[in-house]
């Protein structure tokens, strides 16, 4: 017995050992600004979801779909896999205790020393066999493999949990997009409206020019035609107007139905918002943050593999009842056994597959280092392409919105001309068609500028806290 105190303590001793190598982040060359941007810290991906959104209808919205989206609800499910898978690794120290009980029969040739003892000793031809107590398994040094076991459970969890906040700010950004989406349709469907209302004045007024002979059919064609135009924009605007409605509800885990929602102009969408420096998206990108789990559980992984080469030490132990009759199987202690043994398994060969499986295993942790490494750069680049997008929709903002402004004038002037025979039917026409044209790219651009800022906001990791 002492001895196998003794081999219990060397094992004990020698448990903690770990073969490879422990994590470190793999390293990133980031810069130490956006392009074009300050070094300031401040970030608005630390603000609040509720505090960043300030259209009250939205933030419904959002709340809705944060509670019944299907994709967030199934990502909760995979936390809930990964937290059991968790639990189990968690467990991995503990010996294997199981509970068998068996009853067997076994009939011996008459010629067999078996057969000639059971004719001798219970005058049969058989030998029966009844066994019941409990058995333990318990691998002491295993070179760090279950503590590595259980580092990779880890990774993979907390991977799964930010993989579910990647979906959750994607979530958002396709909820807020939409929305300011279908605020534009509302907004370019009053466009159209009044464009109509316009078209039609004018179409009158060519009427009375028509019938007094001033103008010719030509020209009462071809205004009418441009009264069309703007009319089947209409239509047109309203089955877009359903389709994002729709869209809206499947995002929000609902069935079709209409979108309560605000005003496209009273919405500010002419500030650029702070961004923070590249090296906060380490911190606040979950995806980022589920790729560089992804490394460590790799890196977990190719140390088990590492100590699958090494001998591990097993000790195995048994008590229970046993007995060749079954009045006697729990004739205690007369039926009683226990055993207790220590073994080494010291890998040989094995054609080579231990030593593939280190090979794939470090593979695998370079293949998750590359892939840690492209999701740090693209997170750069989708931030950088927000901003370049905001500024840059800024200034286009401002020259469509003169430009809309100077075509407005210029369309009640051509109507004024033309009724005092100053100008022609044509210049009254295309002053009308592009000031339509431009008001409509204007709230285009208001839309875009809008996602644009969403977009900024997905891309420096808001929206999951």
């Amino acid at each position: 017995m002492n001895k196998y105190l003794y081999v219990t303590g060397f094992a004990m001793m020698v448990m903690a050992c770990r073969v490879g190598k422990d994590y470190s982040r793999p390293a990133v060359n980031l810069p130490s600004a956006y392009n074009g941007a300050t070094t300031d810290t401040n970030n608005i991906a630390a603000v609040p979801l509720a505090a960043f959104i300030k259209d009250d209808a939205l933030q419904q919205l959002v709340d809705s779909a944060l509670h019944r989206n299907f994709d967030l609800r199934v990502a909760v499910q995979h936390i809930a896999t990964a937290a059991a898978s968790l639990k189990t690794a968690r467990q991995g120290n503990l010996p294997d205790v199981n509970l068998p009980v068996t009853a067997n029969r076994t009939w011996y040739s008459k010629n067999s020393l078996n057969g000639s003892l059971a004719n001798q000793f219970a005058s049969n031809s058989y030998i029966d066999d009844y066994n019941a107590g409990l058995s333990l398994n318990w691998e002491v040094i295993s070179w760090g493999k279950i503590s590595r076991l259980k580092e990779a459970a880890l990774a993979d969890y907390l991977q799964t949990a930010e993989a579910s906040r990647a979906v959750q700010t994607s979530v958002i950004s396709e909820v807020a997009q939409g929305y300011y989406n279908l605020l534009m349709l509302d907004t370019q469907k009053e466009v159209a409206l009044k464009n109509i209302q316009l078209a039609d004045s004018t179409l009158t007024m060519m009427q009375l020019q028509y019938n007094s002979g001033l103008v010719t059919n030509l020209a009462l064609e071809q205004t009418a035609a441009q009264l069309r135009t703007a009319q089947a924009l209409v239509p047109q605007i309203e089955q877009q107007i359903r389709i994002q409605e729709n869209a809206l509800k499947l995002l929000t885990g609902e069935m079709p139905g209409n979108i309560s929602r605000g005003n496209l102009r009273a919405l500010q969408a002419d500030t650029i918002p702070a961004a923070g420096v590249p090296v906060q998206l380490l911190q606040y990108r979950p995806d980022v943050h589920a790729a560089e789990l992804a490394v460590q559980a790799a890196n977990a992984r190719a140390g088990v593999a590492a100590a699958a080469l090494y001998p591990a030490l097993t000790i195995t132990a048994s008590l229970g009842a046993n007995s060749f009759t079954p009045d006697k199987w729990f004739n205690l202690p007369g039926s009683l056994y226990k055993t207790l043994g220590a073994g080494i398994t010291q890998p040989v060969f094995q054609r080579g597959k231990l030593k593939a499986d280190l090979e794939i295993a470090r593979i695998a942790v370079e293949t998750s280092t590359i892939g840690f490494q492209r999701s740090v750069v693209t997170a750069v680049q989708e931030v950088s392409n927000a901003l370049a997008t905001i500024e840059k929709l800024k200034a286009q903002y401002a020259f469509v919105n003169q430009r809309v402004a100077h075509l407005q004038r210029a369309t009640n002037n051509a109507n004024l001309l033309f009724q005092n025979g100053m100008a022609n039917y044509l210049e009254v026409i295309t002053a009308q068609s592009n000031a339509l044209q431009s008001e409509l790219e204007l709230a285009t651009i208001k839309r875009d500028q809008l996602n644009a800022v969403i977009a900024l906001y997905r891309a420096l990791g808001g929206g999951w806290k």
